[in-house]
Protein backbone atom coordinates (compact mmCIF):
# COMPACT_ATOMS: atom_id res chain seq x y z
CA UNK A 1 0.00 0.00 0.00
CA UNK A 2 1.47 3.30 -0.72
CA UNK A 3 1.77 6.32 1.86
CA UNK A 4 -0.40 8.89 2.46
CA UNK A 5 2.35 11.29 0.99
CA UNK A 6 2.84 9.00 -1.75
CA UNK A 7 -0.64 9.38 -2.27
CA UNK A 8 -0.50 13.26 -2.22
CA UNK A 9 2.41 13.34 -4.76
CA UNK A 10 0.23 11.49 -7.19
CA UNK A 11 -3.31 13.00 -6.98
CA UNK A 12 -1.43 16.52 -7.01
CA UNK A 13 0.30 16.13 -10.29
CA UNK A 14 -2.99 14.86 -11.96
CA UNK A 15 -4.89 17.65 -10.38
CA UNK A 16 -2.11 20.34 -11.88
CA UNK A 17 -3.21 18.56 -15.47
CA UNK A 18 -6.71 18.61 -14.65
CA UNK A 19 -7.28 22.12 -13.33
CA UNK A 20 -5.16 25.46 -14.62
CA UNK A 21 -6.37 27.00 -11.93
CA UNK A 22 -4.18 25.08 -9.51
CA UNK A 23 -0.29 25.64 -7.92
CA UNK A 24 1.84 24.25 -6.06
CA UNK A 25 4.23 25.23 -4.05
CA UNK A 26 7.12 23.60 -2.04
CA UNK A 27 9.86 24.08 0.20
CA UNK A 28 12.50 21.45 -0.78
CA UNK A 29 10.08 18.61 0.74
CA UNK A 30 8.63 16.38 -1.81
CA UNK A 31 10.48 18.03 -4.48
CA UNK A 32 11.95 15.25 -6.21
CA UNK A 33 8.31 13.71 -6.69
CA UNK A 34 7.27 16.47 -8.46
CA UNK A 35 9.88 16.42 -11.00
CA UNK A 36 7.64 15.74 -13.79
CA UNK A 37 4.89 17.78 -12.64
CA UNK A 38 7.24 20.71 -12.45
CA UNK A 39 8.41 20.11 -16.15
CA UNK A 40 5.22 20.09 -17.53
CA UNK A 41 3.34 23.30 -15.52
CA UNK A 42 6.73 25.58 -14.67
CA UNK A 43 4.85 28.34 -13.99
CA UNK A 44 2.56 26.41 -11.46
CA UNK A 45 5.02 24.42 -9.47
CA UNK A 46 7.09 27.07 -7.81
CA UNK A 47 9.66 25.26 -5.20
CA UNK A 48 10.87 28.41 -2.51
CA UNK A 49 13.54 26.15 -0.95
CA UNK A 50 14.03 26.16 2.72
CA UNK A 51 12.52 29.41 3.29
CA UNK A 52 9.21 28.66 4.91
CA UNK A 53 7.77 31.89 5.46
CA UNK A 54 8.23 32.91 1.80
CA UNK A 55 6.15 29.18 1.32
CA UNK A 56 3.01 30.68 3.24
CA UNK A 57 3.93 34.09 1.67
CA UNK A 58 4.16 33.05 -1.82
CA UNK A 59 1.13 30.66 -0.98
CA UNK A 60 -0.91 33.61 0.18
CA UNK A 61 0.41 35.64 -2.93
CA UNK A 62 -0.45 33.31 -5.41
CA UNK A 63 -4.34 32.91 -4.33
CA UNK A 64 -4.86 36.64 -4.03
CA UNK A 65 -4.66 36.69 -8.18
CA UNK A 66 -7.40 34.13 -7.97
CA UNK A 67 -5.69 30.81 -8.29
CA UNK A 68 -6.01 28.18 -6.08
CA UNK A 69 -2.66 27.35 -4.04
CA UNK A 70 -1.22 24.01 -2.52
CA UNK A 71 1.42 24.58 0.11
CA UNK A 72 3.87 21.36 1.59
CA UNK A 73 5.92 20.76 3.68
CA UNK A 74 6.34 18.80 7.21
CA UNK A 75 4.22 19.46 9.82
CA UNK A 76 6.23 21.42 11.87
CA UNK A 77 7.66 23.64 9.14
CA UNK A 78 4.25 24.51 7.90
CA UNK A 79 2.20 25.49 10.12
CA UNK A 80 4.44 26.28 13.12
CA UNK A 81 7.93 27.56 12.00
CA UNK A 82 5.88 30.44 9.49
CA UNK A 83 2.55 30.93 12.22
CA UNK A 84 2.71 34.08 11.81
CA UNK A 85 2.58 33.99 7.88
CA UNK A 86 -0.20 31.72 8.18
CA UNK A 87 -2.01 34.29 10.45
CA UNK A 88 -1.61 37.20 8.42
CA UNK A 89 -1.17 36.29 4.84
CA UNK A 90 -3.24 33.58 4.45
CA UNK A 91 -5.83 34.82 7.76
CA UNK A 92 -5.92 38.30 7.95
CA UNK A 93 -5.87 38.55 4.40
CA UNK A 94 -8.84 36.75 3.56
CA UNK A 95 -6.71 34.44 1.58
CA UNK A 96 -7.88 30.70 0.91
CA UNK A 97 -4.65 28.02 0.21
CA UNK A 98 -4.87 24.26 1.23
CA UNK A 99 -1.37 23.54 3.32
CA UNK A 100 -0.99 19.98 3.25
CA UNK A 101 1.18 18.60 5.56
CA UNK A 102 3.59 15.42 6.20
CA UNK A 103 5.28 13.82 9.20
CA UNK A 104 2.76 14.65 11.57
CA UNK A 105 3.46 14.70 14.81
CA UNK A 106 6.45 11.87 15.20
CA UNK A 107 6.33 9.92 11.39
CA UNK A 108 10.64 10.75 11.46
CA UNK A 109 12.11 9.92 15.24
CA UNK A 110 15.04 10.52 13.85
CA UNK A 111 14.67 13.97 12.88
CA UNK A 112 14.34 14.85 16.34
CA UNK A 113 11.88 17.34 17.54
CA UNK A 114 12.42 19.77 15.15
CA UNK A 115 10.69 17.64 12.88
CA UNK A 116 7.51 16.97 15.58
CA UNK A 117 4.28 18.83 15.23
CA UNK A 118 2.20 17.57 18.29
CA UNK A 119 0.89 21.13 18.43
CA UNK A 120 -0.25 21.64 14.85
CA UNK A 121 -4.16 21.58 14.94
CA UNK A 122 -3.83 23.44 18.09
CA UNK A 123 -2.17 25.92 16.76
CA UNK A 124 -4.57 26.38 14.37
CA UNK A 125 -7.47 26.29 16.46
CA UNK A 126 -6.36 30.15 17.33
CA UNK A 127 -7.37 31.34 14.58
CA UNK A 128 -10.66 31.27 12.28
CA UNK A 129 -12.27 29.91 9.53
CA UNK A 130 -10.01 26.91 8.80
CA UNK A 131 -11.06 23.52 8.21
CA UNK A 132 -9.06 20.63 9.26
CA UNK A 133 -8.41 17.24 7.55
CA UNK A 134 -6.93 14.43 9.23
CA UNK A 135 -7.17 11.17 7.16
CA UNK A 136 -6.54 8.03 8.94
CA UNK A 137 -6.04 5.75 4.98
CA UNK A 138 -4.31 6.61 1.37
CA UNK A 139 -7.72 6.64 0.60
CA UNK A 140 -9.38 8.77 2.38
CA UNK A 141 -6.57 11.27 1.97
CA UNK A 142 -6.79 11.71 -1.64
CA UNK A 143 -10.63 12.35 -1.30
CA UNK A 144 -10.18 14.92 1.28
CA UNK A 145 -7.75 16.54 -0.80
CA UNK A 146 -9.70 16.89 -3.60
CA UNK A 147 -12.67 18.25 -1.70
CA UNK A 148 -10.11 20.92 -0.33
CA UNK A 149 -8.64 21.57 -3.73
CA UNK A 150 -12.20 22.77 -5.15
CA UNK A 151 -13.44 24.90 -2.51
CA UNK A 152 -11.98 28.49 -1.76
CA UNK A 153 -12.11 28.23 1.77
CA UNK A 154 -8.64 27.86 4.18
CA UNK A 155 -7.89 24.20 4.85
CA UNK A 156 -5.61 22.22 6.25
CA UNK A 157 -4.67 18.39 5.50
CA UNK A 158 -2.45 16.74 8.25
CA UNK A 159 -0.70 13.29 6.25
CA UNK A 160 0.73 10.65 8.56
CA UNK A 161 3.06 7.76 7.90
CA UNK A 162 0.75 5.76 10.27
CA UNK A 163 -2.66 4.26 8.38
CA UNK A 164 -5.61 2.34 8.97
CA UNK A 165 -5.51 -1.24 7.45
CA UNK A 166 -8.75 -0.57 5.40
CA UNK A 167 -9.98 2.76 3.85
CA UNK A 168 -13.27 4.02 5.54
CA UNK A 169 -16.05 6.52 3.64
CA UNK A 170 -15.32 10.25 3.94
CA UNK A 171 -18.48 11.99 4.75
CA UNK A 172 -19.18 15.52 3.61
CA UNK A 173 -17.53 16.90 7.21
CA UNK A 174 -19.07 14.56 9.35
CA UNK A 175 -18.31 12.13 12.00
CA UNK A 176 -19.08 8.27 11.01
CA UNK A 177 -20.47 5.76 13.34
CA UNK A 178 -18.49 2.21 12.84
CA UNK A 179 -19.73 0.58 16.07
CA UNK A 180 -22.85 0.89 18.34
CA UNK A 181 -22.83 0.46 22.43
CA UNK A 182 -24.75 2.16 24.88
CA UNK A 183 -21.86 2.98 28.00
CA UNK A 184 -19.96 5.87 26.28
CA UNK A 185 -18.91 7.34 23.15
CA UNK A 186 -14.99 6.93 21.84
CA UNK A 187 -14.40 9.38 18.74
CA UNK A 188 -11.09 8.36 17.19
CA UNK A 189 -9.36 10.85 14.67
CA UNK A 190 -7.73 9.48 11.78
CA UNK A 191 -5.24 6.59 11.90
CA UNK A 192 -6.05 5.98 15.41
CA UNK A 193 -8.85 4.20 14.32
CA UNK A 194 -7.29 0.67 14.88
CA UNK A 195 -5.96 1.13 17.78
CA UNK A 196 -9.61 2.29 19.31
CA UNK A 197 -11.21 -0.50 17.60
CA UNK A 198 -8.52 -2.76 18.76
CA UNK A 199 -8.97 -1.28 22.45
CA UNK A 200 -12.38 -0.85 22.73
CA UNK A 201 -13.22 -5.11 21.45
CA UNK A 202 -15.81 -5.89 23.77
CA UNK A 203 -17.02 -3.11 25.57
CA UNK A 204 -20.22 -1.53 25.06
CA UNK A 205 -19.49 2.37 23.62
CA UNK A 206 -20.02 3.69 20.69
CA UNK A 207 -17.04 4.43 18.02
CA UNK A 208 -17.02 6.90 16.13
CA UNK A 209 -14.83 8.29 13.42
CA UNK A 210 -13.13 11.46 12.63
CA UNK A 211 -11.32 12.26 9.75
CA UNK A 212 -12.80 16.45 9.70
CA UNK A 213 -12.19 17.74 13.38
CA UNK A 214 -12.69 21.15 12.21
CA UNK A 215 -15.67 22.02 11.95
CA UNK A 216 -16.51 19.99 15.10
CA UNK A 217 -19.38 17.35 14.50
CA UNK A 218 -21.13 18.18 17.39
CA UNK A 219 -24.76 17.19 15.91
CA UNK A 220 -23.48 13.33 15.23
CA UNK A 221 -21.30 13.68 18.41
CA UNK A 222 -24.85 14.71 20.64
CA UNK A 223 -27.00 12.08 18.54
CA UNK A 224 -24.54 9.43 20.05
CA UNK A 225 -24.90 9.98 23.39
CA UNK A 226 -27.86 9.63 26.02
CA UNK A 227 -30.05 12.36 26.78
CA UNK A 228 -29.04 12.42 30.53
CA UNK A 229 -25.32 11.77 30.62
CA UNK A 230 -22.96 11.17 28.35
CA UNK A 231 -18.87 9.79 29.21
CA UNK A 232 -16.98 11.04 25.73
CA UNK A 233 -13.28 9.82 25.00
CA UNK A 234 -11.64 11.50 22.51
CA UNK A 235 -8.29 10.01 20.77
CA UNK A 236 -6.43 12.56 18.69
CA UNK A 237 -3.03 11.70 17.05
CA UNK A 238 -1.70 15.09 18.00
CA UNK A 239 -1.95 16.75 21.04
CA UNK A 240 -4.24 15.17 24.27
CA UNK A 241 -6.72 17.72 24.36
CA UNK A 242 -6.97 19.58 21.62
CA UNK A 243 -10.68 19.09 21.00
CA UNK A 244 -12.37 18.53 24.45
CA UNK A 245 -13.44 22.20 24.90
CA UNK A 246 -15.07 21.23 21.06
CA UNK A 247 -16.85 18.40 22.68
CA UNK A 248 -18.04 20.25 25.67
CA UNK A 249 -19.45 23.11 23.77
CA UNK A 250 -21.35 20.43 21.83
CA UNK A 251 -22.67 18.76 24.97
CA UNK A 252 -23.38 21.56 26.84
CA UNK A 253 -26.87 20.88 26.99
CA UNK A 254 -26.32 17.30 28.00
CA UNK A 255 -24.65 15.84 31.82
CA UNK A 256 -21.51 14.99 30.35
CA UNK A 257 -18.02 13.76 31.38
CA UNK A 258 -15.05 14.22 28.53
CA UNK A 259 -11.44 13.00 28.37
CA UNK A 260 -9.22 13.87 25.89
CA UNK A 261 -6.58 11.37 25.11
CA UNK A 262 -3.20 11.82 22.74
CA UNK A 263 0.06 13.00 22.72
CA UNK A 264 1.71 14.65 25.93
CA UNK A 265 3.03 17.42 26.80
CA UNK A 266 6.08 16.36 27.95
CA UNK A 267 9.11 15.70 25.37
CA UNK A 268 10.44 12.04 24.67
CA UNK A 269 14.44 13.00 24.53
CA UNK A 270 14.68 9.42 23.01
CA UNK A 271 14.71 8.96 18.61
CA UNK A 272 12.89 5.38 19.14
CA UNK A 273 10.16 4.28 16.42
CA UNK A 274 6.79 5.17 15.62
CA UNK A 275 5.80 2.82 17.13
CA UNK A 276 7.66 3.09 20.55
CA UNK A 277 6.38 6.60 20.15
CA UNK A 278 2.85 5.40 20.22
CA UNK A 279 3.28 3.48 23.23
CA UNK A 280 4.92 5.60 25.32
CA UNK A 281 2.11 8.22 25.00
CA UNK A 282 -0.49 5.59 25.35
CA UNK A 283 -1.91 5.64 22.31
CA UNK A 284 -1.33 2.02 21.63
CA UNK A 285 -4.12 -0.48 21.76
CA UNK A 286 -3.45 -1.90 25.23
CA UNK A 287 -2.71 1.87 26.65
CA UNK A 288 -5.73 2.95 24.69
CA UNK A 289 -7.53 0.28 26.77
CA UNK A 290 -6.64 0.61 30.47
CA UNK A 291 -7.49 4.16 30.17
CA UNK A 292 -10.78 3.96 28.47
CA UNK A 293 -12.22 1.39 30.68
CA UNK A 294 -10.87 3.25 34.39
CA UNK A 295 -13.00 6.26 32.53
CA UNK A 296 -15.72 4.85 31.68
CA UNK A 297 -16.00 2.38 34.59
CA UNK A 298 -15.02 4.89 37.18
CA UNK A 299 -16.90 6.61 39.74
CA UNK A 300 -18.65 9.34 38.24
CA UNK A 301 -18.49 13.11 39.06
CA UNK A 302 -21.04 15.50 39.14
CA UNK A 303 -22.03 16.20 35.47
CA UNK A 304 -22.90 19.27 33.64
CA UNK A 305 -26.78 20.28 34.33
CA UNK A 306 -26.55 17.82 37.45
CA UNK A 307 -27.03 19.99 41.29
CA UNK A 308 -27.49 16.80 43.08
CA UNK A 309 -24.23 16.43 46.15
CA UNK A 310 -21.41 14.10 46.08
CA UNK A 311 -22.75 10.59 45.32
CA UNK A 312 -22.11 7.70 47.69
CA UNK A 313 -19.46 4.84 47.01
CA UNK A 314 -20.00 0.91 47.40
CA UNK A 315 -19.44 1.42 51.13
CA UNK A 316 -22.07 4.30 51.79
CA UNK A 317 -19.58 6.76 52.43
CA UNK A 318 -19.70 10.34 50.40
CA UNK A 319 -17.89 10.14 47.24
CA UNK A 320 -15.90 12.55 45.39
CA UNK A 321 -15.58 13.79 42.10
CA UNK A 322 -12.45 13.07 40.56
CA UNK A 323 -10.03 15.10 38.36
CA UNK A 324 -9.39 13.28 35.08
CA UNK A 325 -6.03 14.45 34.37
CA UNK A 326 -3.35 12.06 33.43
CA UNK A 327 0.33 11.99 32.71
CA UNK A 328 -0.09 11.91 28.62
CA UNK A 329 -4.39 12.85 28.66
CA UNK A 330 -5.74 15.48 29.45
CA UNK A 331 -9.26 15.28 31.12
CA UNK A 332 -12.64 17.82 31.14
CA UNK A 333 -15.63 18.62 33.86
CA UNK A 334 -18.30 20.05 33.26
CA UNK A 335 -19.56 21.61 37.06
Amino acid sequence: MDTMRDRFISTTTRLLDEDPRLALVLAEISRDGFDAAQRRHPDRVINVGIREQLLIGAGAGIALTGMRPIMHTFASFLVERPFEQVKLDLGHQGAGGVLVSAGASYDWPAGGFTHMSPGDVALLDTLEGWTVHVPGHPDEAEALLRRAVAGDDRVYVRLSNQSNAQPRPVPGGGFLSVREGRGGVVIAVGPMLDNVLAATEGLDVTVLYATTVRPFDGATLRSAVRRDAADVVIVEPYLAGTSTASAAEALAEVSHRVLGLGVARHELRRYGTIEEHLTAHGLDAAGLRARIVSFIRGDLPNRVGRREGPGKGADGGRRRPREWRHEDGRGHRGH
